[in-house]
């Protein structure tokens, strides 16, 4: 068993379980984002003295079991492969202010060749057929169970919930992880709130469920009581947020909700893994930025900021070995991935549907444990994210 170790900046506040808790794609490039800029900008001196505000600011604990098939040992000079978990907290039928559940909305397969010159990024969707404990579920209930099964504090909780998502993860790819990171919304939009926002490109007209203007012209938050499929808590006179097409400056507020966006996008879950993966780079773009990384006391900022929406399970590798060996990887050396070419491919078993894996996914997934995923992409470029 891996020692378990807090850090000194905890991630877990009162604010998890909030009405405006999130779940977004992008929260997973936080800390990624973080070393990839930090390792860019300033050479060895920034190197360490942004290792250290790390190792004092993200929680690191045992996620991953390493006793577990799904553990692939603490040795990162070859292939690394890490799972990448956003979570949401599910709000109930009866109201905003009351939640069912714990729910895994985001998981991302992090590959990074032997070469260590890229980063392969291939979203599972939420809503992709498993079995968990002999029944039929999606994959995003994993985290649900272990976290719900684990007694103990929250910290606790959310470890038992990555493993057990990483055991489903294994028997659905048969991919080993190296390694896991946890991250939520708080400390998310604190990092967009560093950064000052983002600027992105709409290429679908997307209609928010999750916020509204009011007659005043302010924003005001929304929820979706998928029972009765109908935006709650809309204020008299007010109007759902739409983002139109076209490309500006977004606020941190705003960016996170476009980022969330699946009922109204024509392929549901694969245009909004597509926003996400667009949100991410417009991120580690700006982090990466010339304003970021020369000046020490904002990059600080970003990467406490960073810290406290994450819980890191490095697989027993040291945090400075992981900043060494991703220096090379910037952001266009980002690969977006997605599963079933970006097509929905559903199969209703009662009164559910799933979405199934067709045999070319498993092939992709094949690839990442062969190192060839290259080869793979070229061959079949339907799988590469238009964004």
């Amino acid at each position: 068993m891996r020692t378990t170790v807090r850090r000194v900046q905890p991630v877990l506040g009162e604010k998890f379980y909030g009405e405006d808790v999130h779940v977004l794609w992008a929260k997973l490039g936080v800390v990624f984002g973080a070393l990839l800029m930090t390792v860019s900008g300033g050479g060895l001196i920034a190197v360490r003295l942004a290792t250290a505000k790390l190792d004092s600011s993200i929680t690191t604990t045992e996620m991953i079991d390493s006793k577990s098939e799904a553990y692939a040992g603490s040795n990162i000079d070859g292939a690394i492969n890490l799972l990448l978990v956003g979570i949401d907290v599910e709000p109930s039928y009866t109201g905003p202010g009351e939640r069912e559940g714990v729910l895994s909305d985001t998981i991302v397969v992090m590959h990074i060749p032997h070469s260590h010159d890229r980063a392969y990024l291939l979203s599972i969707p939420r809503d992709t057929k498993v079995t968990i404990g002999g029944r039929t579920e999606k994959i995003n209930a994993a985290f649900g169970h272990g976290y719900r099964g684990k007694q103990g504090g929250e910290l606790e909780k959310r470890a038992a919930g990555v493993r057990m998502l990483s055991d489903t993860v294994f028997k659905l790819t048969g991919i080993k992880f190296h390694g896991a990171m946890l991250i939520d919304f708080d400390g998310f939009r604190g990092v967009l709130e560093e950064l000052g926002g983002v600027e992105m490109c709409v290429d679908q007209r997307a209609t928010s469920i999750h916020l509204a203007w009011d007659a005043q012209g302010n924003i005001v938050s929304t929820w979706y009581d998928d029972v009765n499929k109908k935006v709650r808590g809309m204020p008299q006179g007010g109007r759902s947020v739409v983002h139109e097409v076209g490309c500006r400056s977004f606020t941190p507020e705003l960016a996170l909700d476009y980022a969330r966006i699946r009922k109204s996008l024509e392929n549901g879950d694969y245009d909004r893994q597509k926003n996400q993966q667009k949100l991410i780079k417009a991120m580690v773009g700006k982090a990466m930025s010339k304003g970021v990384v020369t000046d020490v006391n904002r990059l600080n900022r970003v990467i406490e900021a960073g810290g406290k929406a994450t819980i890191l399970d490095t697989g027993g590798a040291k945090l400075v070995d992981f900043v060494f060996t991703l220096k090379d990887i910037r952001p266009d050396d980002i690969i977006m991935v997605r599963t079933n070419g970006g097509r929905v491919n559903p199969v209703e078993i009662g009164n559910t549907s799933y979405e199934v894996l067709d045999a070319q996914s498993l092939r992709l997934f094949q690839s990442v444990r062969d190192e060839t995923v290259q080869q793979f992409l070229v061959s079949h470029p339907e799988f590469l994210s238009p964004s």
